[in-house]
């Protein structure tokens, strides 16, 4: 029986590359999707997999796809949503969507799936943060404190289950060249690209890449870490 893998947000752009790798490796992989249903069966058909109905925002969502996905051996916390704009005119009903998707359904997430990894002692969770949950961005504070959020949950977390042998880790992306990130004029495209010491936009498929690594036999002693993937932007 092949290693199974849950993805949320899994029809995205990063989503996608890591289930493509992760699918690549040897997983069965479980499609998490909230709205992107005919992308999600495309890649599921391509993979091999199966799309699973996640809104991580939903109780029973969640309950529905842990009934569907089993014990899964990895899930990858993915699913986010993002807001540019100042801090004093962001709605209240925006601010507390970021909060509820990029953090507060990672950790529901984690909370449903982790039991069984406890109960069998062995999984790995790992979460998509953001560099700027690292060292925060100005007209994203909603988001950089939600992903500064997601990093301390993996710490925490990492220490609580590390006993049941269970490795929970943090990929943290710079600017990915994903549709999130299009609405950028190609003015504010070759500005950004200063500020990356490599000279050049990540890809998602080095995000998938650092994933690929933290759940693998070669990362079995790594726990509770922030592997940045950002080009060098934060040093």
């Amino acid at each position: 029986m092949p290693q199974t893998a849950l993805v949320t947000g899994g029809a995205g752009g990063i989503g996608e590359a890591v289930c493509r790798r992760l699918a690549a490796d040897g997983y069965y992989i479980h499609i998490g999707y909230s709205s992107s249903k005919e992308r999600a069966e495309a890649l599921a058909d391509e993979i091999g997999g199966k799309t699973v109905k996640l809104d991580v925002t939903s109780p029973a969502d969640i309950a529905a796809a842990a009934e569907i996905c089993g014990a899964v051996d990895v899930l990858v916390n993915n699913a986010g949503v993002s807001e540019i704009g100042l801090f004093d005119s962001l709605p209240d009903d925006k601010s507390r969507r970021i909060m509820e998707v990029n953090l507060v359904g990672a950790m529901s997430c984690a909370r449903t799936f982790v039991k069984p990894m406890i109960a069998r002692k062995s999984g790995c969770i790992v979460n998509i943060s953001s560099m700027w949950g690292q060292v925060g961005a100005s007209c994203e504070v909603d988001y950089s404190a939600s992903k500064a959020g997601l990093i301390g949950f993996t710490k925490a977390l990492a220490k609580e289950v590390a006993p049941s042998g269970i490795r929970v880790n943090c990929v943290s992306p710079g600017f990915i060249m994903t549709e999130m990130n299009s609405r950028f004029s190609q003015e504010d495209l070759d500005l950004i690209r200063e500020d990356i010491p490599l000279g050049v936009f990540g890809e998602p498929r080095h995000v998938a890449d650092a994933v690929a690594f933290l759940v693998s036999k070669q990362a079995e002693y790594i726990t509770g870490q922030i592997l940045a993937v950002n080009g060098g932007m934060v040093i």
